[in-house]
């Protein structure tokens, strides 16, 4: 493995883990909590984050891998996206969490407690992240020339920073429904480890068969989308009515897609 393969594996695992760690380490900082209207403006940007990558750094690689097959180009990006939306779908459906500031918990009927039901939620979100950048990642390894060392960086950076509002919004809640600031902290960090592992069963799928890449690309970002409009995207328009949520979802958007076009 070369030098620049090996420094793709190490950001792209490391990286995103990292910044959900930050986040998760508010809980020590903000002791007096979180404003509604910046959890708000913190969740809009981790959504327009999110759109961003999916459409740039999953989207559009995945029609160009598949410009070279024997179907159209919109068809494995279309399959693999619907497959992603699905996937987060089925788990939504069946494993039972809570969301902030909500206290009606959705999955199937357990008998969880409410941190370890917002645990769950905190999975949920992270699993897509973490498969997006392995699907980049997979891409690199692969040596598509339309996936560069930049563009692992890139998004790698871009989910890092949106991982920062996310751990923290998700989080700093554990504290007030009767966790210690130490064990909020603690789960919301290895929460962050489901996103190592999205990204390594990425890289076996793309291994196994790599002429599946365009789907995994795609499939990527469908899980991602389904996380902004069924949950990231509602949170920040919940309750007292504010823009803030959609300025958020602007800043990150654009964030996200000079991140992608400048080094990607």
């Amino acid at each position: 493995m070369s030098d620049a393969m090996v420094i793709a594996l190490a950001v792209a695992l490391i990286v995103p883990f990292a910044g959900n760690t930050i986040g998760a380490a508010f809980v020590f900082f903000m002791r007096r909590g979180m404003s509604e209207g910046f959890q708000k403006a913190l969740l809009g940007f981790a959504a327009g984050v999110m759109i961003a990558a999916s459409v740039w750094s999953l989207l559009i690689p995945s029609i160009e891998a598949s410009e070279a097959g024997p179907l159209p180009a919109w068809i494995p990006a279309a399959g693999g996206f619907l497959g992603g939306m699905l996937l987060l779908l089925l788990i939504d459906h069946f494993t039972p969490h809570l969301h902030v500031g909500s206290d009606e918990p959705e999955g199937v009927s357990a008998p969880i407690k409410k941190p370890t039901m917002m645990i769950f939620a905190l999975a949920i979100h992270n699993l897509p992240e973490g498969m997006a950048v392995g699907a980049v990642l997979a891409g690199f390894l692969s040596s598509d020339p339309g996936i560069t060392l930049s563009a692992v960086v890139a998004l790698s950076i871009g989910i890092a920073i949106q991982n920062i509002p996310e751990g923290a919004v998700v989080s700093m809640p554990l504290t007030s429904n009767g966790m210690s600031r130490a064990k909020a902290f603690g789960a919301g960090t290895a929460c962050g480890a489901v996103e190592p592992l999205g990204a390594l069963i990425m890289l076996a799928v793309t291994e196994i068969a790599s002429p599946a890449l365009p789907y995994v690309l795609a499939f990527a970002a469908g899980a991602m989308m389904y996380v902004v409009t069924e949950e990231l995207i509602p949170e920040t328009q919940s309750g007292k009515h504010t823009n803030i949520g959609t300025i958020g979802v602007a800043v990150g958007f654009v964030l996200m897609m000079v991140l992608d076009v400048a080094l990607g």
